[in-house]
């Protein structure tokens, strides 16, 4: 294993306690195969209050949150640009509104629905505002992002970057505005960089479980409970790459086991069995490698290597390191991918069935629920050597609904415990 991976087995064990507390189950109490369906599983929207009739003024329309509108305006006097963008609760919503201003353009929902605003119309959004305001102040002080989907509908119930920016200050055209651009743009800690849907990272050990899903998609393994007869520490064919896990609980580990140590040699060598073409298609079926995931703001790509150099990049990539790369928002679908029995749901903050885009089925029912049985409620992964820190969830909160929560902290430490707090934080949300 390379020097700079640590085992975060303490970590995954507390926060798969802290989760499990909220659904009143256990990864070994839990078995989706076993349980009938619920009333609160029925597939449902963020309840929206109706759009208002579009504008009759020229005015633009807003952006609403559960029908209240986060976004105005205000008459400038000016006929080339009669009207300013104005906020409410600027910096808890930025990662969904963008900025609007006169002299330095658009980005967010005001560039993407331009012409549904401009024709004075609102934009209802699925974003919880309970949800919203937790995974916000989670994040108070760290630089990360935090991704909650409804598992039956895709829809965005949050969507925090931080650090966050007020839009309202440079919405304008005036020296203030100028000025306050100046003092943001170029910042080191990029407040205007989304990193909900701009940031990919090595996932880490978090991507265990979708190695977990071709072995047992492509028949090497039976279940999550069938041993692997793996040593401790696994040297892969053809090269001196070691990679280890711990050996009171990594030796011999089933995948259950497996996922809860981060049990880096097992993972390894399922990858030399299963090889390059098995891992990808694998991975590309729960939605890598694909470059066009709007919500509708356009995320980028997350990366999985078609053809690795060499054997040890190849377990490299099991282990979520090299050329594998996520944002929070496909990190948050691949939990979400296994609480909905291996469908694959597009992501959309906009409540607009126009642009829907049907389910798909990535893994086979089975292999959903054997894994989503293997991880309970909770699963997180340290990389150190990428400097970032993933929490992420597939539970209920307490109303019931099924959440898949994805939350990533960069930072030059170990912060897996602040990222595990901040997911234990959105789930609590009713």
């Amino acid at each position: 294993m390379p020097a700079s991976a640590r085992r975060s087995g303490a970590v995954l064990t507390a926060l798969l306690a802290l989760l499990a507390g909220l659904s009143g189950c256990t990864a070994d109490q839990r078995d989706p195969a076993k349980a009938g369906p619920a009333a609160s599983d029925r597939a449902v929207e963020t309840p929206d209050a109706k759009p208002r009739s579009p504008k009759t003024d020229g005015s633009p329309g807003d952006i609403l949150v559960a029908g209240r509108p986060i976004t105005g305006s205000k008459a400038t006097g000016h006929p080339v640009a009669p009207f300013q963008r104005t906020y409410t609760e600027a910096e808890l919503y930025s990662s969904i509104t963008g900025y609007w201003s006169m002299a330095f353009g658009k980005t967010g929902l005001d560039m993407v629905m331009e012409d549904e605003i401009k024709a004075g119309k609102d934009v209802p959004t699925t974003i919880d505002p309970g949800m919203q305001r937790a995974a916000f102040d989670g994040l108070r002080g760290l630089q990360g992002a935090a991704v909650v989907l409804d598992t039956q509908t895709g829809a965005v119930l949050g969507q925090v970057s931080a650090p966050s920016f007020d839009p309202g200050t440079f919405s304008g055209n005036s020296a203030a505005d100028a000025r306050a651009w100046a003092s943001i743009k170029d910042l080191s800690d990029g407040p205007l960089r989304n990193r909900t849907l701009r940031e990919v990272a090595n996932p880490g050990s978090a991507i265990h479980v979708l190695v977990a899903a071709a072995a047992l998609e492509k028949g090497l393994l039976a279940s999550v409970d069938t041993p692997t007869h793996n040593p401790a520490a696994y040297i892969v064919p053809g090269s001196t790459a070691q990679f280890s896990g711990d050996p009171a609980h990594c030796t011999d580990a089933t995948l259950r086991a497996a996922l809860r140590y981060s049990c880096k040699n097992v993972f390894a060598h399922i990858a030399s069995d299963l090889g390059a073409d098995a891992l990808a298609s694998t991975a590309e079926a729960a939605g890598f490698n694909h470059d066009t995931l709007d919500t509708p703001v356009r995320a980028f790509e997350s990366t999985w290597p078609r053809k690795p150099e060499n054997t040890t990049q190849l377990a490299l990539a099991a282990g979520g390191l090299s050329e594998v790369r996520a944002t929070p928002l496909h990190m948050a679908m691949v939990m979400a991918l296994l609480s909905n029995g291996g469908t694959r749901v597009h992501p959309h903050v906009v409540t607009d069935t126009k642009t829907s885009i049907a389910p798909h089925r990535a893994l086979s029912q089975r292999t959903a629920d054997q894994l989503r049985s293997a991880l309970g409620d909770s699963f997180s992964a340290w990389v150190p050597s990428a400097s970032a820190s993933w929490a992420l969830a597939a539970t209920r909160t307490p109303a019931g609904r099924s959440v898949a929560i994805a939350v990533y902290i960069s930072s030059p430490t170990d912060a897996t415990v602040q990222a595990g707090q901040v997911a234990q934080r959105i789930a609590a949300r009713r």
